[in-house]
């Protein structure tokens, strides 16, 4: 099998990837005929992952910690119930100046496992959230599934049922950062390589994420290699077939930015993802909303230049203040921005877990 500079996998062959683009290309040529593909693939997305119907929503029940103040912006531990006892764990990065219905969004971390360099707790997450946060916007930063505090309690990440738990904890996240009273119309969503998979599997399926930044992770034959980008059926079934850029492309025409490196399986999107996409929104007459930034030295991950590039997009689509995040000439200012330890971040060091929580994968029944 082939592999990507970065030694990720290609699930498809260059020639069958390139075919399958160009036969829903030539086959989809109007907005309509785009609406009803995309509502194809939502509908297989949920029905793969056994959210068709989707669960019944309970309440949040949430948990908030004490708030820590930085230069510019505040964080605070939370956790919510996305299932009846099943708390997610992240943290919430609060503007210092908060205003009326402000934008909200939700960062994935990706599957960065080192204890010293670990899922949000890596410092450019961290620095990315605090940066958004004194742009405006009320960010919000979750544990996937089987990391962070969420390992610590006793769930596993590579548990069959991952991908399906992971979703809809993206849901319930937007679901809570609604009850936060953020902007309804002002929701992005962002996070690179497992992250950036998260955002485009979310942004698929919830019409809320209003603006979505994919990191690294779009390519037209490669679709990841973990549990939760490939353990459940999304991109298969009876009489039907898709890739990840179609999944990206259910966002259209909503705001989209793909951050991509000449570094690992995303170094083709100038050429060949990028003007795929690109064509679906020009059925809506909406080219200009999808917009490509593509760094051929950088590597796989959501450094200082992926950075760089997120925020001018997350301003002029938010209504975010960019000069909170960048100097005139382009550079970024992280000065101040505390990386917080990992103990700083667990909601549950501060507070008391609930005793019926539930603390591993075994213990769910989905109703």
């Amino acid at each position: 099998m082939e592999r990507s500079k970065a030694g990720q996998l290609y699930q498809w062959s260059e020639a069958k990837g390139k075919r399958f683009l160009s036969k829903t290309q030539r086959s989809i040529s109007t907005a309509k005929a785009w609406q009803e593909r995309a509502e194809q693939i939502r509908v297989h997305m949920l029905q793969a992952t056994g959210l068709d119907p989707l669960p019944k929503k309970s309440p949040l029940n949430t948990i908030f910690g004490k708030k820590r103040v930085f230069e510019g912006y505040v964080t605070q531990n939370v956790a919510f119930e996305s299932l009846p006892n099943v708390f997610v764990t992240g943290t919430l990065y609060w503007p210092s100046k908060l205003t009326d219905k402000p934008a909200g969004i939700l960062s994935f971390h990706g599957h960065w496992p080192n204890r010293e360099d670990y899922g949000r707790y890596r410092p450019d997450v961290q620095k990315r959230c605090a940066t958004m946060a004194r742009m405006g916007a009320v960010v919000l930063s979750i544990d996937m599934v089987g990391y962070g505090q969420m390992a610590d309690l006793g769930w596993h990440h590579k548990h069959p049922e991952t991908m399906k738990l992971q979703i809809w904890n993206g849901i319930r996240a937007i679901d809570f950062l609604e009850t936060l009273r953020v902007d309804p119309d002002r929701i992005a969503c962002t996070g690179a390589s497992g992250g950036g998979t998260q955002t485009f599997h979310l942004a698929a399926i919830d019409p809320r994420i209003s603006v979505s930044i994919p990191v690294v992770m779009v390519s037209y034959r490669h679709f990841g290699g973990c549990i939760c980008e490939l353990g459940m059926p999304i991109h298969e079934g009876r009489n039907f077939e898709t890739n990840n850029v179609e999944m990206v492309a259910c966002t259209a025409p909503n705001p989209l930015l793909l951050i991509s490196v000449g570094t690992d399986a995303t170094e083709t999107t100038p050429d060949v993802e990028f003007p795929f996409i690109r064509y679906i929104y020009g059925l809506f007459g909406k080219s200009e909303m999808v917009e490509n930034a593509h760094l051929p030295g950088e590597k796989h991950g959501y450094g200082y230049q992926q950075r760089a590039a997120a925020y001018p997009f997350l301003a002029k689509h938010l209504g975010l203040d960019l000069t909170a995040a960048m100097t005139s000439d382009g550079k970024l200012k992280e000065a101040g921005i505390v990386v917080e330890d990992i103990e700083a971040l667990y909601l549950f060091a501060e507070k008391p877990l609930p005793t019926d929580a539930i603390t591993n994968n075994e213990e769910l029944a989905w109703d």
